[in-house]
């Protein structure tokens, strides 16, 4: 299992809306979905969190500081839902309900996609961004290796790009149905390729 994955595994059970520093982690995330990043302010935050603006200032000390950890703690927990089984290889566990996490965390998601269109244009982000990406595509390469599909990082790639499409399309309006019918074909492409490589 790739490095990224197995730390990521130790930080899954992190509380859903933690107290102090984490809640001012998860109001960004709800500010971002919700606003922009452009619109992203210690007033904002402290808003959506119920305290004070030098609070989130004395805790973070700069907003880039406080969007990378955000950013983070975002991905820390939607990186689990990669598989319902992790290290098992199964591959019907493979994004087994993602359509349900889709409509549960869509702000988690929505966050993530907001940062990846802005760091376009704020370069500074772009390391985070591909560190995120990375950490997903590590994920996938361990489970379909464990599968017996060759850890061919352009198909790990591919596999997390669909994922993630299929994901912006269900927050953005599709039904969960479409999002499982696609999973189930994405799944029957990758049986071939396992049956050759073994």
């Amino acid at each position: 299992m790739g490095a990224r994955y197995m730390a990521v595994e130790q930080r899954v059970h992190e509380s859903r809306y933690g107290t102090g520093r984490d809640a001012l982690l998860d109001a960004t995330v709800r500010a971002v979905a919700e606003d922009g990043l452009r619109r992203l302010t210690y007033r904002r935050v402290a808003s959506e969190a119920g305290v004070g603006h030098t609070l989130v200032a004395h805790h973070f000390g700069s907003i880039d500081t406080l969007v990378e950890e955000a950013l983070h703690r975002s991905y820390v927990r939607s990186v689990a839902t990669i598989t319902t089984r992790p290290g098992s290889g199964d591959l019907n566990a493979l994004f087994a309900g993602l359509s349900t996490f889709a409509d549960d965390d869509a702000i988690d998601q929505a966050f993530q996609f907001e940062l990846m269109l802005e760091s376009r244009r704020r370069p500074k982000l772009m390391p985070h961004i591909r560190r995120v990406r990375d950490a997903y595509v590590d994920a996938i390469g361990a489970e379909l290796t464990l599968a017996g599909i060759d850890p061919d990082p352009a198909l790990s790639h591919l596999v997390y790009s669909a994922a993630e499409g299929l994901i912006l399309e269900q927050i953005t309006g599709d039904d969960r149905q479409a999002t499982d019918s696609a999973l189930i074909h994405l799944r029957r492409l990758l049986v071939p390729r396992r049956a050759r490589e073994r």
